[in-house]
């Protein structure tokens, strides 16, 4: 496709979104507006803003890759002893959300986050480029270190490590599914009149569909 981000995203804020066009699946929805991003050629459309709670209460948000999805869920993967994922443990309710800004586009999502089986982890590990292994290995993620001197001395050293054959998956890495039960879809209108649709997810696991004022 490669359309020019400015002349969509205009055709997108005057088109609008309306009820009768949305997918009752929210998963669908996703995927439809997800390809688009893709097809605009926009940088990194799988990149997403992934906020977590520690056990005080205060909440953190970083940029992750989405990496799968499906009808179960939404996956990115981390080290399980960074940040995220002991905040995770301890509280597994976060949110997503997707910043297509060029498109006058965004997805929030929101849902519990679970790891992932290792048999899907070392799927997904064997086809990251051997450098990103390697990292994996590499760094204590969310730790303190003193200089970036001694991530690249422990780089190297895992390099030596696994010079022959493949690398095998970190027992401290894999991947989340966040299982939704909320999705959001916004999108942008002149004087700030946007669109939002929140799908709800109900106790049948059916969604309830819902307009929102701007």
């Amino acid at each position: 496709m490669n359309a020019n981000p400015e002349t969509l995203r205009r055709e997108l804020m005057e088109h609008g979104l309306a009820r009768s066009e949305l997918d009752p699946d929210p998963i669908r929805q996703f995927q439809g507006w997800y390809e688009l991003a893709i097809a605009t050629d926009l940088p990194e459309p799988n990149s997403l803003t992934l906020c977590t709670v520690d056990v005080q209460g205060r909440p953190s948000a970083r940029t992750v890759l989405l990496k799968l999805y499906d009808a179960r869920g939404f996956v990115f993967f981390t080290n399980y002893e960074s940040r995220k994922a002991r905040e995770i443990e301890a509280n597994p309710q976060v949110a997503m959300l997707f910043p297509w800004v060029a498109l006058a586009r965004q997805v929030q999502i929101r849902g519990r986050a679970k790891r992932i089986s290792t048999a899907e982890s070392l799927a997904y590990f064997t086809t990251r480029p051997r450098g990103s292994q390697i990292g994996a290995w590499a760094s204590p993620q969310s730790q303190v270190i003193g200089t970036r001197s001694l991530l690249e001395m422990k780089v190297a050293e895992m390099a030596r490590r696994f010079s022959q054959g493949e690398i095998p998956l970190p027992d401290f890495w894999g991947g989340y599914r966040v299982v939704p039960d909320m999705i959001e879809f916004w999108q942008g209108r002149e004087s700030r009149l946007h669109d939002r649709f929140r799908y709800v997810q109900r106790d049948d696991g059916g969604w309830e569909i819902e307009r929102l004022a701007p």
